[in-house]
C-alpha cells in the first residue's frame, strides 16, 4: 500500500495552486517566447505598469515560479513549513498569515516601484516583475524563530552552529547578493524586506493568541510580548543595542500615529512568565507549548539566580574579616541543610531540567 501524504487543507491548496500556476505561467511564455523581447503574464503575475485591469494579481502573484529550480525550493518550503504552522496555529490562522505575507510585501514593492519610476522616469521599474514566493519563505522563517526561539540548527555535522532567529537576516543577506546578478531582480530584494516586516508585525502585535488551559487568562489577547520575539533579536549581540533604539523610536512613532497599541504590563508579564499564551494546536500541543515555553523561563530564571548566588558569595568572602577563634569551649555545628548544598552546586536540578537551550543574551543579562 502506497504511504500516504497527511497535508492539512490550506497548505494542501497552496501547493496546488502554486504548482498550477507556475506551469500555466511557463507555458504562455513558453509559447510566446521570442528572442528580442521578453515575455511576461501580466494576468498572473504582477507588473506595476500592466497588471492595474487585473487586481487578483497582488495575491495571485506571490504564487507563481518563473523557473524550476526556484520553484522546488517554493514546493519544499511550503510543504514542510506549511504543515508545521498549520498544525501549529490552525488552518484559519495560517491562512490569515498567508494572506499578510503576500499582500501587504507585494503591495509595498509595488509602491515603491511607482515611486522609483516617478523620480527617475525609467520605465524599467514599472515594467519589473512581482512575482515568487520570497516573502512566503522568509515569513515562516520569522514564525519559527517565534515558535521555536531557543533552538539551535547544526549544520555540516556541527561545523555551523546558528541559532533559529538568525536565519531570516541570513536568508535576507542571501537574497540581497543575489538580486545584484541575474538570477534576482531588484523586485525580489524588496519582497524579502517587505516580507520580513510585515510578518514580524503581525506576528508581534495582531495575531490572536490562546489562553493555556490551565490559566484562568482572557481569550482577547493579540501579538507576542516576549523579550525573545523582540526585533532586535535577529541582530548578533553587538548591534542588538542599536537596532533596539532605533526600533523603539519607529514603534513609539506607530503608536502616537494609532497604528500599533504598546502591551499592557499583563502582557508582558504574561510573556515573561513563559507560556499563559501559547499557539493553538492539535493533539495536545496546547499544553505540550505550555510546558516548553515553561521549562524555558525555569531554565533561564534558573541560571540568573545561580549566577547572582555566586556573585553575591564572592563578594561576601572578598568583604569579610578574618573569623575571630571563639576563647571558650569549641562548640559544634550542625550540618547544613543538603537542599542550600544542591541551590549552589546544582543549579539545574532545582527547576527540572529541559532539552531547549536558553538565550545566550538572556545569560549575559544575567551575569
Amino acid at each position: 500500500m502506497p504511504p500516504r501524504l497527511n497535508i492539512p487543507p490550506v497548505t494542501r491548496v497552496v501547493l496546488v495552486v502554486l504548482l498550477l500556476q507556475s506551469v500555466l505561467s511557463a507555458a504562455v511564455r513558453y509559447r510566446q517566447w521570442s528572442a528580442h523581447s521578453e515575455i511576461v503574464v501580466e494576468w498572473l503575475t504582477l507588473i506595476p505598469q500592466l497588471s492595474l485591469f487585473y487586481p487578483w494579481t497582488f495575491l495571485s502573484a506571490t504564487l507563481v515560479e518563473n523557473n524550476i529550480f526556484t520553484l522546488g525550493i517554493a514546493l519544499l518550503t511550503l510543504y514542510h513549513g506549511g504543515k508545521y504552522l498549520e498544525r501549529a496555529w490552525s488552518s484559519r490562522e495560517f491562512a490569515k498569515f498567508l494572506l499578510v505575507a503576500s499582500l501587504i510585501p507585494n503591495t509595498l514593492t509595488f509602491l515603491v516601484l511607482v515611486t522609483l519610476f516617478t523620480i527617475t522616469r525609467n520605465e524599467d521599474w514599472t515594467l519589473m516583475t512581482i512575482a515568487g514566493t520570497i516573502p512566503l519563505q522568509i515569513s515562516f522563517l520569522v514564525a519559527f524563530s517565534q515558535l521555536v526561539p531557543a533552538h539551535t540548527v547544526t549544520l555540516f555535522r556541527g561545523v555551523l552552529s546558528m541559532r533559529v532567529p538568525r536565519f531570516p537576516l541570513l536568508y535576507l543577506g542571501v537574497v540581497t547578493i543575489l538580486s545584484i546578478t541575474p538570477l534576482l531582480t531588484s523586485a525580489s530584494l524588496l519582497l524579502a524586506i517587505f516580507g520580513l516586516l510585515a510578518s514580524w508585525t503581525y506576528l508581534r502585535f495582531y495575531k490572536t493568541v490562546f489562553p493555556d488551559l490551565d490559566s484562568s487568562q482572557p481569550t482577547s489577547l493579540r501579538g507576542d510580548a516576549s523579550e525573545t520575539f523582540a526585533f532586535a533579536e535577529f541582530f548578533p549581540g553587538p548591534l542588538k543595542p542599536f537596532v533596539a533604539a532605533i526600533t523603539d523610536q519607529i514603534f513609539n512613532l506607530l503608536v502616537a500615529m494609532r497604528i500599533c497599541t504598546p502591551f499592557s504590563q499583563a502582557d508582558i508579564s504574561a510573556a515573561a512568565q513563559g507560556g499563559n499564551f501559547v499557539q493553538r494546536s492539535g493533539h495536545g500541543g496546547v499544553r505540550a507549548e505550555a510546558e516548553r515555553r515553561r521549562a524555558l523561563a525555569l531554565k533561564v530564571l534558573d541560571q540568573r539566580l545561580h549566577a547572582a548566588t555566586a556573585g553575591s558569595s564572592s563578594a561576601g568572602r572578598s568583604q569579610s574579616n578574618p573569623p575571630i577563634q571563639p576563647s571558650g569551649p569549641t562548640i559544634s555545628t550542625q550540618p547544613q541543610p543538603n537542599t542550600q548544598a544542591a541551590m549552589t552546586s546544582q543549579p539545574t536540578t532545582v527547576l527540572g531540567e529541559t532539552n531547549y537551550n536558553p538565550d545566550q543574551d538572556h545569560i549575559e543579562k544575567g551575569d
